[in-house]
């Protein structure tokens, strides 16, 4: 069996691509099945290589598929006995053909969700229009899959809202052994030159204008001298100012996992997380979580394992950070955090995946 994933969203260090590398190595273990990518981005570890050109805005970090025809021949080519789609562009689009072409199921993984980004692009004056355009798109790519794969329950809810009906709750997981507390190195947290009493806040993911970055630098000029905030990844949306130290995306996870670890706590103002999987990675690493109680991550964070924030608001974020760094809890948290990351261990949630992709396989997308 052959399973073919199809994504232009396949950044050096992103959750998607942790995704893909995670159920390829388990699917090949576990199952004896081929896996292949195809995707624009250039890659070792790529099976089919996607003409693209850089994304506008995305800091290099993504390219866009032009030629539908082309991309779909190229995936043909392949021989895939099962496509999945994880992106809803012009790739998703190919997907479905060459799946039409060969007679297989397609899959959709909606890894994002295109209503808000629509609506956050657009800006308060066209916001509601293009959110009513992207609702249409949405409904109209989606439609054509055998089986749509939603990370969250919110998301799976926003899909059913879109009209869409062959939508399932499929989360993310996280490997435990890789993200874990004992990946703390003192010496790499030395390096970066902290007074000793600092506390160390750490964002990862994409800089990009919906993870709301700027909040978490408000947040921190209200918290005072001793905290500082490391943010890791790309986009064009970087932090400067002081006590704020940027990290380039590490494509190793166990560099990153020893980031995450030598930190004090995890911290996401994003409100549009279709999943969070950066703050479960923290988790794992035993890091309590400062969140938009929105969207994913309001699935993921509560009050046994960090502080959820209501508000977009600076004084609140800072609230949160200082009620769990200068509290007693820290450490009930911490070990609360490991808990509920392990419960989430891609051992545990890729067999579910796999029965989903069986079931699909066998002519029954109702699971």
């Amino acid at each position: 069996m052959h399973l073919l994933d199809v994504t232009m969203f396949w950044s050096v260090s992103g959750g998607v691509r942790r995704y893909i590398d995670a159920k390829r190595r388990w699917t090949q273990r576990h199952m004896g099945w081929t896996h292949s990518v195809a995707t624009p981005m250039r890659d070792d570890a790529t099976t089919v290589q996607i003409p693209a050109l850089p994304l506008p805005g995305s800091g290099g970090a993504y390219r866009l598929p032009w030629r539908r025809d082309a991309s779909a021949r190229l995936l043909q080519e392949a021989r895939p006995d099962l496509i999945e789609a994880g992106d809803p562009y012009r790739l998703a689009w190919a997907a479905l053909d060459a799946a039409d072409a060969l007679a297989i199921p397609p899959i959709a993984f909606c890894h994002s969700n295109l209503e808000a980004l629509a609506g956050e692009t657009a800006g308060p004056r066209f916001g509601r229009a293009a959110q009513r355009a992207a609702r249409r798109y949405a409904r109209h790519l989606y439609r054509h899959f055998e089986l749509v794969l939603a990370p969250s329950r919110a998301m799976a809810a926003h899909l059913r809202d879109w009209g869409i009906t062959r939508v399932v709750h499929q989360p993310l997981g996280v490997d435990t052994a890789t993200f874990h507390p004992r990946r703390r190195n003192p010496r790499w947290r030395a390096s970066l030159g902290l007074p000793e009493d600092a506390r160390l806040l750490v964002y990862a993911g994409r800089f990009a204008p919906e993870k709301n970055l700027e909040l978490l630098a408000a947040a921190l000029r209200r918290l005072g001298p001793r905290y500082w905030l490391l943010t890791v990844g790309s986009g064009p949306l970087q932090l400067r100012g002081d006590r704020i130290i940027t990290v380039s995306a590490l494509s190793e996870p166990v560099l990153l996992a020893t980031v995450l670890a030598s930190c004090d706590l995890f911290v996401h103002a994003g409100a549009q997380e279709t999943f969070g999987l950066a703050a479960l990675e923290a988790l794992a690493c035993g890091l309590p979580v400062v969140a938009r109680r929105a969207e994913g991550l309001a699935e993921l964070v509560d009050d046994s394992v960090g502080r959820t924030v209501e508000r977009p608001r600076a004084e609140d974020f800072a609230a949160a950070i200082a009620d769990v760094l200068d509290g007693d809890t820290r450490a009930s948290l911490a070990a609360a955090a490991r808990r509920r990351a392990e419960a989430s261990d891609w051992e545990r949630v890729l067999p579910g995946l796999a029965r989903r992709y069986l079931r699909v396989l066998g002519g029954d997308a109702v699971l």
